[in-house]
């Protein structure tokens, strides 16, 4: 296994190509020692190499296998459960043959197949979507009951599948950040630091400490902006208002605050590769620590009503608990995961950019329920507007870079906004968005063009994590265990 630290580009001849069997030996032991997985998928040219990148978060670092295989492969599934949308994805994909899946079914094609029955005449079937109420994206939900208690979900995705992944390929390297940043729009900015630090990486630009904390800046408004309006949708799923309508404002008062920085909501335009596409001069970062302050102070008095009422903790405790050892098993991310007692954080583990500056304790808790869910949300806003104001008042004085990439005409430099990438390398980038790791994976050809692009957002991981989650459950029980997950579908869809 060929290991690297994050913001380190890797030579493709250096990942070591090994027998199947012993491919599988080495990825068997790594996770038992505590790894997860971050990407895997296969590539096919005169012949097929299944890629596999671990993490490994108390050392904070990444490992790379690959494998050579014909038109099948011993599927890794029934020992390493978090491989199995993987290889399903790849199947989908390649056409090559995890032998031995438990349930091959599609990932994001749509197509008829045998849904997932239980037999027995007091078991009953209920479909959901994938057409839904409002704007919801689509989605399927089946649930087999029995009386009122879930005994199986299955969820059925890709039914707007756009590929992303081929088209960031296909599009003019200057267009494709602005694609990166559409992967999944509440994800914008962790999204498009995960796409500019794997160019970065690949061709050893380095951007300033200004121009990282800003990018830092955008991404913890994100996450505060997407906990607090969960926060308020959670309370609105057991029926109590007064947070709801509060958080419901505040979340939008975050997002002005994303619209103050860089004139979008949502932070499209902040992260450029090389930098930052705009700079944060002292008046705009004494507005904006001003109203976060004002933001942070109305956000715990709207909270701090949901632990004072026993009517909403009887709803959250105890719903939808997964266990330590199931959301391990299953490689959940993010507050998902932290929520069952895993502490793992990207920007703890394999820190970089801004989190290379600052710490930011990572948020835990054990009951692995709705209440767990929503309480390291709770700490996780606090956490993340704190860390703003701080860079806020202390913002670097070197000027924040953007577009790097030059090229010589006539004996003129010029920049182009397109970065000269290693050829033949990988690089593996690790963002920690606020539903969790978000991965993105680059691979080059010989001519240092991009030759394989993969992203993994995190709710390809936690999706399975929902489906458990409802078992034993009432089924009144959905709406409230979906929104204490709240994953993306366009994420997933890619």
């Amino acid at each position: 296994m060929k290991l690297f630290t994050h913001g380190t580009s890797v030579l493709l001849d250096d990942i070591p190509l090994l027998a199947f069997e012993r491919f599988a030996e080495e990825a068997r032991g790594a996770i038992a020692e505590g790894a997860s997985v971050l990407s895997f998928f296969a590539l096919q040219d005169d012949i097929a190499q299944l890629y596999l990148f671990l993490g490994f978060p108390e050392r904070g670092t990444i490992g790379g296998l690959r494998a050579q295989v014909d038109r099948s492969y011993p599927s890794l599934t029934p020992a390493l459960p978090q491989a199995q949308l993987f290889e399903r994805e790849i199947f989908e994909n390649t056409g090559i043959v995890p032998e031995g899946h438990p349930w091959l079914k599609p990932v994001r094609a749509i197509m008829d197949y045998d849904f997932y029955a239980l037999d027995g005449g007091q078991t009953h079937e209920v479909a959901v979507g994938p057409v839904h109420a409002g704007v919801i994206e689509p989605g399927h939900f089946r649930f087999q009951c029995y009386g009122e208690d879930v005994e199986h979900l299955e969820i059925a995705l890709g039914y707007q599948h756009r590929g992303v992944e081929r088209a960031i390929l296909a599009w003019p390297e200057k267009k494709r950040i602005h694609l990166v940043e559409t992967a999944a729009g509440d994800t914008t900015v962790g999204h498009a630091i995960a796409y500019s630090s794997a160019l970065e990486t690949l061709s050893e630009i380095a951007p300033d400490a200004r121009a990282e904390i800003i990018r830092g800046i955008a991404l913890e408004l994100e996450r505060m902006a997407n906990h607090i309006g969960d926060l308020g949708a959670l309370a609105g799923d057991v029926g109590y208002l007064p947070t709801k309508s509060f958080c419901g404002r505040l979340r939008g008062d975050v997002l002005n605050l994303s619209a103050e920085l860089c004139g979008n909501r949502f932070g499209r335009g902040i992260v450029r590769v090389g930098g930052v596409g705009i700079d944060l001069d002292a008046k705009l970062a004494a507005m904006l620590a001003e109203r976060l302050t004002s933001v942070l102070r109305d956000t715990d008095e709207a909270v701090a009503l949901l632990w004072d009422s026993p009517s909403v903790l009887a709803r959250f405790e105890r719903t939808g608990a997964l266990t330590r050892e199931t959301a391990l098993e299953l490689g959940l991310v993010g507050p998902s995961a932290r929520a069952c007692g895993i502490e793992r954080d990207v920007r703890a583990d394999y820190p970089s950019g801004a989190y290379r500056f600052s710490t930011i304790p990572v948020s835990v808790s054990n009951e692995g329920d709705v209440y767990a869910r929503a309480l390291v949300r709770m700490l996780e806003y606090r956490r993340s507007g704190e860390t703003v104001l701080e860079w806020l008042h202390n913002l670097p004085t070197a000027g924040a870079v953007h577009s790097l990439g030059v090229t010589e005409e006539n004996g003129a430099r010029m920049e182009t906004g397109v970065p000269r990438l290693q050829p033949n390398s990988v690089a593996v980038s690790l963002v920690e968005g606020w539903r969790g790791q978000v991965c993105h994976c680059a691979i080059t050809d010989a001519r240092g063009g991009l030759r394989h692009y993969k992203i993994v957002d995190p709710s390809f991981h936690n999706w399975p994590g929902l489906a458990y989650a409802l078992r034993g459950q009432q089924i009144s029980d959905f709406p409230l265990c979906n929104k204490s997950f709240n994953l993306s579908y366009c994420g997933f869809d890619l």
